[in-house]
């Protein structure tokens, strides 16, 4: 537990880190909350008790957990079709979606079913998130211009939009929101330390102010309520929460997927273990917690969490002292708030999103896996062209389709045997290796199952063509065996022996064994089941059968060492050379 050895160093640590997060939450809490097509105030709802109910449940001690970028746009972009945006009823589905959220993250994290994440890869998360954030970069035009720019499904009809409404665009707003960006631009990079984003909304309100910039159609935040977050419970009705019920699948894997990856990256870098099922638990509590005080959904954040590690976070505290600058900016500081202009908030946003475009990563991926490319560009041009939601599906299927054709299509390789040793190894790689006239080795690295038992069929018949004498299937890379593969390997062991082809099988692993008991295949092959390759290929030069006493020799758990009186003549118990791969 954190609290062991708390002292007075992590409350130092914790009391600057809280500050720190906090004076930077404000503003972006409330131009996420924009984004998410809400007043700003309810951005700062969601900034308070979350953040103090992941601290009980959560098990990061540096995660910064509320408003985000993507999930704001995927909360616009679920409530957009449902509800009037300004509404009281979009308030109500916000925090009702939220709930929702934190009911999926509950039940995954009580089933243990944190797993259900990975069906996104990081190639595919990559692509969707770079095209997530130009979407959302993008959505920020009609702030940054000063001009109107309606709610749109698909990217390509908000760039149209933005460009047909250029004409129109406000030269002294367009001032303070380029002059917003480049300031948070040389902050980050010249002064790390300064919370841009509280000087960008300090300096602009000031610009407002003294200049009476909202007299010259400059757009603002207007009058935010100073009203604490109450309890309430939202209208749960029945077609709404049906409606909501696939967004929410959506923010809950996307939402968790950016929370777990940054929680694993500092819990290592610190020392200490972060729980998958109880990250999914305090994430769903933080979400009911949110739902109930009218906020709107929650995770954890890349930057944040990235600015309360560096200002010396050690503890959940550090988010708990955070929720409080939050709660005590609504209660006393909101009326300074009013001459914030939106151009501002939206490019707060663009800042916060022009890191998640990681080209440098897409680069690395490309580098150590070409085909994991594949589902890198799919994510990335599904998301842009067909939208966030149809986005996020289609990166899913990719990366199952991904997979699967890995499956389908397992690595395999003949293998010869490096001179004067007992090691076998890839033709392809090593072509001095020796291969023996008349047998064939073959090693196949994957489970063998219904995906791709055709194709393994395929291959071992082809080599068995090629192997009038025997065919040695080295099985170390197969660790799973399933009905279908075990009928494939039945009807192989049958053709090849219509064909005067043995099979050998060697490095049987424990539950690949189970399964061709089971099946029948162990007791059909006989003494032609070894513990090595080269045991395999000792017996085949000797023209002898395999070793009886299998137990003692690794090859079987169940052999007792006693030879049934229909069996072979005896052979040595010993291999002759022992196998070293």
């Amino acid at each position: 537990m954190w609290s062991r050895g708390y002292g007075r160093s992590e409350v130092q640590g914790d009391l600057a880190a809280g500050l720190t997060v906090g004076a930077m939450l404000v503003p972006q809490a409330m131009a996420y909350a924009q984004l998410a097509g809400l007043p700003p105030e309810i951005g700062l709802y969601a900034s308070t008790l979350p953040l103090v109910v992941y601290a009980l449940f959560g098990t990061s001690r540096q995660l910064a957990v509320g408003p985000v970028a993507i999930v704001s746009l995927l909360t616009a972009t679920a409530l957009a079709p449902l509800v009037d945006e300004g509404t009281a009823g979009y308030l109500g589905a916000a925090a009702m979606l939220a709930l929702l959220v934190g009911v999926f993250h509950i039940v995954l994290g009580v089933g243990r079913l944190g797993f259900l994440v990975n069906l996104l890869s990081h190639s595919v998360l990559v692509g969707f998130t770079a095209a997530a954030a130009i979407i959302i970069g993008f959505s920020q035009a009609k702030h940054l211009f000063g001009i109107s720019v309606g709610r749109q499904d698909h990217f390509y009809e908000t760039v149209r939009e933005v460009v047909a409404n250029l004409g129109d665009a406000d030269t002294v707003t367009m001032v303070i929101g380029f002059t917003s960006l480049l300031t948070l631009f040389a902050l980050k990079r010249w002064f790390p330390r300064v919370p841009a984003a509280l000087v960008v909304v300090v300096g602009s309100i000031l610009a407002v102010d003294r200049l009476d910039l909202e007299a010259d159609g400059v757009s603002v935040v207007g009058d935010i309520p100073n009203t604490l977050p109450s309890f309430g419970l939202p209208d749960f009705d029945g077609s709404l929460i049906s409606n909501l019920l696939a967004s929410a699948a959506v923010i809950t894997l996307v939402g968790f997927m950016e929370s777990i990856a940054v929680a694993k990256v500092y819990a290592r870098r610190h020392r200490y273990d972060v729980d998958a099922n109880r990250e999914l638990i305090g994430l769903g509590a933080a979400n009911v917690a949110t739902g109930f005080f009218g906020g709107y959904p929650v995770t954890g954040g890349f930057s944040r969490t990235a600015v309360n590690d560096t200002a010396g976070a050690r503890t959940p505290v550090a988010s708990v002292i955070t929720a409080g600058v939050v709660l005590l900016t609504i209660a006393v500081l909101t009326p300074l708030f009013t001459s914030l202009p939106n151009a501002a908030l939206g490019a707060i946003i663009v800042a916060a999103v022009v890191g998640l475009v990681d080209v440098a990563e897409m680069r690395h991926i490309v580098a150590v896996k070409r085909s994991d490319a594949i589902g890198l560009a799919v994510a990335f041009f599904a998301t842009l062209l067909l939208g966030i939601e149809v986005g996020i599906l289609v990166a899913v299927v990719a990366s199952m389709l991904v997979v699967f054709a890995r499956m389908s299509v397992p690595h395999s390789a003949v293998l010869g045997h490096v001179p004067g040793t007992t090691s076998y190894r890839n033709v392809d790689r090593f072509p001095e290796v020796d291969t023996v006239e008349g047998v064939r080795i073959l090693r196949v690295d994957a489970a063998i199952s219904f995906a791709n038992a055709t194709h393994v069929k395929r291959l071992l018949l082809t080599h068995a063509d090629e192997a009038p004498n025997a065919l040695v299937l080295d099985a170390s890379g197969v660790n799973d065996l399933d009905a279908t593969g075990a009928d494939m390997l039945h009807e192989v062991v049958h053709e090849m022996g219509e064909r005067g082809v043995d099979l050998h099988l060697t490095g049987v692993k424990g539950p690949v064994r189970d399964v061709l008991h089971r099946a029948g295949i162990w007791a059909a092959l006989g003494d032609r089941i070894h513990a090595s390759t080269n045991d395999a290929m000792v017996a085949i030069r000797a023209k002898r059968t395999g070793p009886f006493d299998r137990r003692r020799l690794g090859i079987d758990e169940r052999q007792d060492g006693h030879r049934p009186s229909s069996a072979s003549p005896s052979v040595p118990t010993q291999p002759e050379v022992p196998d070293h791969v």
